[in-house]
């Protein structure tokens, strides 16, 4: 009888740090109600991707601002024909893992994702995406919310690179290199 192969090397949890997740846990802004300008700015943000966008998964925390944010964005891109929300998918800010939501969020094929949520919950969720998935974060387009510079922090630095963003008031946000690096929105022309 040959001898039993070794164990495989343990797999590194792919949760925050609980010394991490407590330092900025509790320094992390709640999602606020998303504004007008945010909301147009994210659909504007998807629409004008190339190549296009027609299908996306949103996902969002349960706090009834990501839930609000998230169900107006569903409202909104449905109403254009050409476009389709193939799946709603929500996290808890604590859990043991995040596998199963993860797994359902990730297990579609949508042309993008898109976010509402709390920071410490998506960069818990982000993290057991990024290790049991083929999600890309490089498709995924987040709330303002999200637009916080420990949310990289938190994550690792490779593991948002490429998620974008909007701001409140319109403005753009892009992870890139563990930076999360805003950008203005234009300037409103004086020109008729």
């Amino acid at each position: 009888m040959a001898p039993a192969p070794p164990p495989a090397p343990a797999t590194p949890s792919p949760l925050v740090p609980h010394d991490a997740a407590s330092a900025y846990g509790g320094c992390l802004p709640s999602p606020t109600p998303h504004t007008d300008a945010e909301l147009t700015a994210l659909l504007g943000l998807l629409t004008a991707s190339r190549p296009r966008i027609g299908t996306v998964v949103v996902g969002h925390s349960r706090d009834a601002a990501s839930r609000a944010s998230a169900a107006a964005f569903v409202a909104a891109w449905s109403a254009a024909e050409e476009r389709t929300v193939l799946a709603t998918v929500d996290w808890p800010e604590t859990a043991a893992s995040w596998l199963r939501p993860a797994k359902r969020f990730a297990a579609w094929e949508p042309d993008a994702w898109v976010v509402a949520a709390a920071p410490l919950g998506w960069a818990q969720m982000s993290r057991r995406l990024r290790q049991d998935t083929t999600w890309d974060p490089a498709r995924t387009y987040g709330f303002a919310a999200l637009g916080d510079s420990r949310l990289p922090a938190l994550t690792g630095a490779a593991t948002l690179q490429g998620m974008r963003g909007v701001t409140p008031t319109g403005g753009v946000w892009t992870i890139d290199l563990g930076w999360l690096v805003r950008h203005l929105p234009p300037p409103a022309s004086d020109t008729p």
